[in-house]
């Protein structure tokens, strides 16, 4: 898989240098940046480039054997608090070499193109997506082969091969949302000089009061969206758990094959919560970008739109390299893990712990942490959609403001002239 990963990238760039130079003109000017045709595919190097080392920071913080894993499973050891303090701790360290390729990348690129280069750059990365598809896909059709080898009764060392390919799709599913989060944060990069415009703004002030007031509300929608996401997987889990136990209590022979498990109700359980469960966060994702546009005008919305994408960004690589290093550290037990001179196995007291962190980080990197790409994606489309009739709106209000004034000055020469008359 990390074959066909390079060698997508290697074709792309071949790719790109001829699309280029045969699809473009020599010389090019968007929005007062000139540059020449040989930068765009500078632009998509930068671009690729930084989806490579995505990739590669990803994998190193996910990847069983490897340094943050193995802390997490040392830390299991002393029980599940230190467990879960120690996959938290992999996730928030494993912000910092994202971030700052993401900046880099877009200095880079900025510095090539422009914000058309910005853009380049994640066209670039995105255009290795059916591999990066097909690299995250794995992940799960590893755990569900995992879980029919189980189920099916099948010999020990069938469940231990599968165990095997979970732990790299469990890599893979958080090498491919890495991925993702940094082309979004590209993306809506590019978006918001589009925002901006097409909405008649030039700065965002954050010296001005009510444009702080946004960027700090922009801040906290990743949290509140994050927040909504895990309850909501709490909730199904939940009632999940109730209907197995009712099953057991109400089909005896169940555990014995005597007796047919009622699988669909199961199956509604997860379908009717996914759908139900998600209509507040998308509300919030498509309602806040309206209102705040429309009553505080495009500036406090691009500061709005700053805050979620910075926001939103670290939660999204935070909580997805937190629970792909927590699964893979209660996978590493299946194996046998040396801790403190002895070897520790499934079904010994760290692996319970372990199995804690997993249970936690499900929820991190299968729906909060993904959903981070969504969200900033959909608020910035949402807000560039409406831009212009914000922008309208906010010149109708400047307009109204101006003969405000203009009343005001008028009034004030008048009782000038007044006193000007009495005073003669």
């Amino acid at each position: 898989m990390n074959l066909g990963n390079w060698l997508s990238i290697v074709l792309t760039a071949v790719a790109s240098y001829f699309a280029v130079h045969w699809l473009l003109p020599e010389s090019m000017e968007i929005r007062g940046f000139a540059f020449p045709a040989a930068n765009v595919f500078y632009s998509i190097l930068v671009g690729l480039v930084v989806g490579t080392l995505m990739s590669l920071i990803t994998e190193y913080y996910t990847a069983m054997g490897k340094r943050p894993v193995n802390s997490i499973i040392q830390q299991s050891s002393t029980g599940h608090a230190t467990n879960i303090i120690g996959g938290l701790s992999v996730g928030m360290e494993s912000t910092v070499l994202p971030i700052l390729v993401l900046a880099a990348g877009i200095y880079g690129s900025y510095y090539f193109a422009g914000f058309y280069g910005v853009a380049i750059a994640a066209a670039g990365m995105m255009a290795t997506t059916a591999m990066q598809l097909a690299i995250d896909a794995f992940g799960p059709i590893a755990d569900n082969a995992g879980g029919i080898a189980e189920m099916s009764g099948c010999p020990k060392e069938v469940r231990e091969r599968t165990d095997n390919l979970d732990a790299v799709g469990n890599t893979t599913a958080a090498t491919g949302k890495g991925f993702a989060i940094a082309s979004a944060a590209l993306t809506s990069l590019a978006l918001f000089a589009a925002f901006a415009g097409i909405s008649g703004i030039t700065t965002i002030d954050i010296y001005k009061a009510d444009v702080l007031a946004g960027l700090f509300v922009g801040g906290m929608i990743p949290f509140i969206f994050s927040a909504l996401c895990i309850s909501a997987v709490g909730r199904a889990a939940m009632a999940m758990v109730q209907e197995v136990r009712r099953q057991f209590r109400d089909i005896p022979g169940i555990m014995e094959y005597k007796a047919k498990p009622e699988y669909d109700k199961c199956v509604a359980i997860s379908t009717e919560a996914s759908i139900r469960e998600m209509m507040l966060p998308g509300a919030i994702a498509l309602i806040v970008p309206l209102i705040v546009g429309f009553t505080f005008g495009p500036e406090v919305l691009g500061g709005l739109l700053a805050g979620v994408t910075v926001s939103g960004v670290l939660m999204g690589i935070f909580q997805s390299n937190a629970g792909g290093a927590w699964d893979n550290a209660k996978k590493s037990f299946e194996k046998g893990v040396m801790i403190q001179g002895k070897m520790e196995f499934k079904g010994s007291d760290a692996h319970k712990a372990s199995v804690t962190g997993d249970t936690v980080g499900d929820p991190f990197k299968d729906t909060s942490g993904p959903s981070m790409n969504i969200l900033i994606k959909l608020m910035s489309i949402v807000s560039l959609i409406i831009a212009p009739h914000i922008a309208v709106s906010a010149l109708n209000q400047n307009t109204s403001v101006l003969k405000e004034n203009s009343k005001k000055i008028q009034l004030k020469m008048e009782n000038f002239r007044q006193d000007q008359l009495k005073v003669k």
